[in-house]
């Protein structure tokens, strides 16, 4: 079956596509790369979209603004990767849709929104959509998260050691071999935001501004007492928590105001993207924008690296955009020496589209009856067959039932 994922992470810049050919081969369930497509959200839809994000309030008219519009662009991205991945030929789409809320209270998750109307896609694609993929694992006690964490345990199985599946999005999280997963905390979440106020960029291309500072142990130190990270596993959290007045109330208890106010200025790339140096200032009020994403990044690779060493990693495979940032993966590499640090691009499977690929596994399983999560990863009662479906043109295409739960991801 060929099959869309459509996905667009915690950092809300774009909407990825990637495009499979998936079929079950015994116990395995074999995916074969067709390669991945990506449109930037507009710009009406972007800021409109920081604007209703946690801690800013809104309106239920806004939240349906908002579902229509991203289901609209969400529609055209699944177009373009029909036409320009699988030549008109795809069967079946995928949504993540676009978080805008992650319900937790005293680590419990009690509620989660992804919005992006199915309804636009499958209308404009003439194809069936799986989609609202969490709810389901949340009902059953779960976290509803990390949901790429069954992709990364059959796609894992086999390696020696302990291989970890790591993803650095907005929100970074892990999948362990034996089963545990859950979000370490932010990974751009908090750099994109200081970029953004500082800067006006939407994120720190290369790692360059990060190379040009220096880290701040003060700032480190109080980032490093945020309560989440000493949470047992399963565990999630998002930007509901990790956002840039989180930062800012961080930095007001150090800083200079005069340091918080500086409006956003553009700020010249650095020549090269070395790690940054960890000596700190001594008077916090002359930090610097480019100390303060330093020391964000540090705050990624600290935090990420403590949990790796939490469950006896031997082996790190990384994938997403921060996969992309040499700053925070030398920083990572240095607060794991002993631990090879890979990107999923060295097995096979592209590192930016990895989460769009593993969306495409999940609605491939929901279409087949079959379970799209493991209970060790999410903490749920029981595995679950995720999502809604929202009949194509045709209405809902005819498969095997009674199929077997696959055990193994094989790429090829």
């Amino acid at each position: 079956m060929r099959v869309i994922g459509l996905m667009s992470g915690t950092s809300y810049d774009a909407i990825d596509a990637a495009a499979a050919d998936l079929r079950l081969d015994g116990d395995s369930l074999v995916l074969r790369p067709l390669g991945m497509v990506g449109d930037a959200y507009g710009a009406e839809v972007r800021d409109a979209l920081a604007a209703a994000l946690p801690p800013a309030a809104t309106t239920l008219a806004e939240v349906c603004r908002l579902d229509t519009l991203i289901g609209q662009a969400f529609a055209a991205t699944a177009l373009r990767a029909d036409r320009e991945l699988c030549d008109g030929r795809a069967e079946l789409v995928a949504s993540h849709g676009q978080t805008v809320y992650h319900w937790t209270d005293g680590g419990r998750v009690r509620g989660t929104l992804q919005i992006g109307q199915p309804a636009w896609i499958a209308e404009a694609t003439g194809l069936p959509v799986v989609a609202d993929l969490r709810p389901r694992d949340i009902a059953a006690g779960g976290q509803g998260a990390p949901l790429v964490s069954l992709f990364d345990l059959l796609w894992l199985r086999g390696r020696p050691g302990t291989p970890v599946a790591l993803n650095l999005g907005g929100i970074a999280n892990l999948t362990a071999p034996d089963g545990t997963a859950f979000d370490t905390g932010p990974a751009g979440a908090l750099i994109d935001a200081a970029v953004r106020h500082f800067t006006g960029r939407a994120y720190d291309t290369d790692g360059a501004l990060a190379a040009r500072g220096t880290v701040h142990e003060p700032l480190l130190r109080r980032l490093l007492d945020e309560p989440y990270y000493a949470l047992p596993a399963p565990k999630t959290t998002g930007k509901e928590l990790f956002h840039r007045d989180y930062l800012l109330a961080a930095l007001a208890t150090l800083a200079d105001p005069a340091v918080l106010a500086t409006p956003a200025v553009a700020v010249e790339p650095a020549a090269s993207a070395a790690p940054a140096a960890t000596t700190a200032p001594t008077d916090i009020g002359t930090l610097a924008h480019q100390d303060v994403i330093a020391t964000l990044t540090r705050l990624t690779a600290r935090t990420v690296a403590d949990a790796v060493r939490s469950v006896g990693a031997t082996e790190v495979i990384a994938s997403g955009g921060g996969a992309r940032n040499p700053v925070l993966m030398a920083m990572l590499a240095e607060e794991l020496p002993g631990v090879p640090l890979h990107t999923s691009d060295a097995l096979g499977l592209p590192s930016a589209a990895k989460e769009a690929y593993a969306f495409a596994v999940l609605g491939f399983l929901t279409l087949h009856g079959l379970a799209g999560t493991d209970p060790r990863s999410t903490g749920a009662r029981h595995p679950s067959v995720l999502g809604s479906v929202t009949p194509g043109r045709d209405g809902l295409p005819r498969v095997p039932r009674g199929l077997k739960q696959p055990v193994r991801l094989v790429i090829g």
